[in-house]
């Protein structure tokens, strides 16, 4: 079975920064552009930023609490990242796998042929 590639999901995920945000928001179950902040080498600003690519691919939801918005994991939309994953790290182990077979079959007709000589 192939999964389709989403290149929006994979270039939001593809991020060191987001990927910790994630990682943070998982942990604690939900979390703020502040809260994360504070937790992350980056400035708030660039959070909200970061937590606005996350939002537009899905793997994060805002709540508005009063004057800040919580942000939750989409745990459907993070389970789909990781199908999508696990089927290009698949369909790339069945190529690695027909390149070594390849070069096998060349290094057998080199040995054939050397031998001949």
């Amino acid at each position: 079975m192939t999964t389709a590639v989403d290149d929006r999901l994979w270039s939001a995920i593809g991020d060191p920064t987001r990927r910790r945000m994630l990682d943070l928001l998982l942990a604690a179950g939900e979390g703020t552009a502040t809260g994360l902040s504070e937790r992350l080498p980056v400035t708030r600003q660039a959070v909200a930023k970061h937590l606005g690519v996350l939002d537009r691919a899905g793997l994060v939801h805002a709540t508005a609490t009063g004057r800040e918005r919580r942000y939750r994991v989409d745990e459907a939309q993070l389970a789909r990242a990781v199908a999508q994953l696990s089927s290009v790290g698949a369909a790339w182990d069945a190529r690695l796998r027909r390149i070594k077979s390849i070069a096998e079959a060349i290094q057998r007709v080199q040995d054939q042929q050397s031998g001949q000589q």
